[in-house]
Formats: structure tokens, sequence, C-alpha cells
């Protein structure tokens, strides 16, 4: 081959392939952000999103209609949209996982999540001084109760009534609380709390013979003794699943320490206060409103033993998660859950604006 042709070829490969590179470079950009109105946080599923036995999420996608799967590599799994802008987020057990995850989605170029009603919906462990087994809690605090400092039970000093200290501090509940505290407690709006729970206070829940004879062995405790109602108090987060009589005690004592004496304990979690933080520091970025965030959990369990039985047999009975109301909390927590989540999104020319009150 000739010079002269060698370059002809080279010319003619150069402009077969420049208008490639140049289509590829001048791409337009993505479509506009998804506008969303509603997410709803679930933390567990026991398998497939529909069709088996449920866990927190299932429900949810089943009856909301989320039908559209968009991939999350970024998070524990995908979120899934349904068409009234009603997103559906699985998050993981744990704080880590639900910080990671929320955090995921909430920096996700794909959505617009500045007008966004946040919806934390899951089950979690009663304090049967307050709630009854299938209840419905909604939270105006979200308390943290692993960061601390703690001693072993063994060694408690004997006018200590606990091995829990609150961190910067020598002993169990000394005062005054600091000023400037690193995720122990997210105060939630009281306005939008109360709203929720006025618009769902009256919604009957599951109840069967079974939770009736479950409540039973909680004689002496009027509200475990009650059939399923919803409610508004306080929530404890912690990735250890703890429980016994003396936790519940310091359960209280820890929610009364944070709030003032205000709040009052009620149900347990794991991965609220992660989700808490991950939406305060989105908030902080400008891309949510933590103002429009709702926490909802149900009692699957109580979050001790019964009378007259140890808080080791009573946790034994639970390590498979064979919970007395588990069915009947997934039910109540989709059931409310799902009349603030219709309000908003069939309301949404004056919700979009106007935070209810």
């Amino acid at each position: 081959m000739t010079r002269l042709l060698r370059c002809f070829v080279r010319v003619l490969i150069v402009s077969a392939i420049f208008p490639v590179l140049f289509s590829a470079q001048t791409t337009p950009p993505p479509s506009k952000p998804i506008p969303i109105k509603v997410v709803v946080v679930a933390m567990f599923e026991r398998g497939e999103d529909t069709g088996d036995t449920p866990g927190e999420y299932q429900l949810w996608v089943e009856r909301e209609h989320l039908d559209q799967i968009i991939p999350l590599p970024a998070g524990y799994h995908h979120v899934r949209l349904n068409k009234d802008g009603v997103l559906g987020i699985l998050t993981g057990v744990g704080t880590a996982k639900a910080a990671a995850s929320v955090m995921a989605v909430g920096l996700d170029p794909r959505f617009d999540l500045s007008k966004a009603y946040w919806l934390v919906a899951g089950i979690g462990g009663g304090d049967p001084a307050d709630v009854s087994l299938g209840s419905a809690v909604w939270a105006d605090h979200v308390l943290d109760g692993d960061l601390a400092y703690e001693i072993d039970a063994r060694q408690i000093p004997e006018n200590w009534p606990t091995g829990y200290v609150p961190l910067r501090k020598a002993t169990p509940y000394e005062r005054p609380v600091r000023d400037q505290l690193e995720g122990e407690l997210y105060t939630l709006n009281p306005e939008l709390v109360g709203w929720a729970f006025r618009l769902t206070k009256e919604i009957p829940l599951p109840d069967s013979d079974s939770l009736r004879t479950s409540r039973a062995r909680f004689a002496g405790f009027p509200n475990a003794l009650k059939p399923p109602f919803v409610t508004r108090g306080d929530t404890l987060s912690s990735s250890t699943f703890w429980h016994g009589s003396k936790m519940d005690e310091w359960a209280n004592a820890w929610a009364r320490y944070y709030t003032a004496g205000k709040g009052n304990y009620m149900v347990s979690a794991m991965e609220d206060t992660g989700t808490m933080q991950a939406l305060t520091f989105l908030s902080q970025a400008g891309r949510v409103n933590l103002q429009r965030v709702l926490v909802l959990r149900t009692v699957s369990n109580y979050d001790r033993e019964p009378p007259g039985t140890t808080a080791a047999d009573s946790l034994k009975s639970m390590v498979s998660a064979n919970y007395s109301a588990y069915f009947p909390a997934l039910e109540a927590a989709q059931i409310v859950g799902d009349k603030v989540v219709r309000d908003l999104v069939e309301h949404w020319a004056e919700r979009e604006s106007t935070i209810p009150r």
C-alpha cells in the first residue's frame, strides 16, 4: 500500500469514528428528577418483595402497587415506585444499614425529594405499661440506645440502677443533660405527628383470640390487656435486641432523661436513629425536609417477660422471630400508615406546599 493510500485510509477511519465520539460526548443530560410525594421506609423482608410470607415491606409493595423497580446499587435493596409518586425503600436491619440506605436514596439525582414526606413504618417490642399487642405508636421522639458508656452488670455499683451511662457523664442519668447531643435524641414535628395521630386514632386494628390469650399473660398491666389501639409516644432504637423488665425500666428512664421528663418510651426498634441521622444530614444539604418525617412502630411483641416468668425464657421464645403479634403488627403498620399516605397523595395540591397540622 502506497504512502498516499495509507494516509487516505487513516482519514476515512478518523472521519467515521469522530462523529460517534462527538455524539457520545454530547448525549443530552438525563430527564428531570422524579418528583416524590411520599417515601415509605421499611426495614426487613423475609423473602421476596411479593407473594410469600411478608416482612415489613411486602404489604406496602402489594397494596400500594409499588410496581416499578428501580435499581439502587449504593443501597441495601432496589427501591420501588408507584404511579402516585410513592417510593418504597427496604433499608436492611440495624442502624448502619438504615443510615446508609436512606443516604443512598437521599443523594440519588434521579429523585426530587424536596417536598417528600417520609414515613418509617415497622414493628417493634412494646412496653406493656403503655400498649397492647398489635397497637400502633406514632413517635414524638426517637431515642438512641447505643450511644452510651456501659459496664458489665456484674460490676454495677450497688447504688446504680443500670450499667448504662450517658456519653460524657460519669454516672447513670447524671445531670445536666449535655447541650450538644451526638444523636441520642431526635424530636419529630409535633404538629405533623398530631395530625397523623388524629387522622388514624379511630382505625380498628386486627384482633384475635390468639392475641387475647397472649395479652392475658400480662395481668396488672391495664393497657396491655386492651384490644389493639393507635397512640403516640416515644421509640427507642438500638441495634442490640434487648429484652426484659430491667431493660424496660432502663428504656423508660433513658427516655425521661433525654426528653427532660416530657417523653414516654412505648416501643423499641433497631433502625430509626440511623434513618433519622441520615435524614438530618440530608436536610442540612437541602435534599429533604426534616419537618416532613413520621415514624410509626407497631407492637409485634412485648419488650419484657410476662409476670411470673423469666426474661431468659421469654427471649428464648422469640429468637426465631416467633412474635405473638407478628402478622397483626404488620397489618397495623400498613393499615395505619397507608391512611396517612393516601391523604397526602389525594390532597397533594395542598400538602405539597403546606405541611398538615
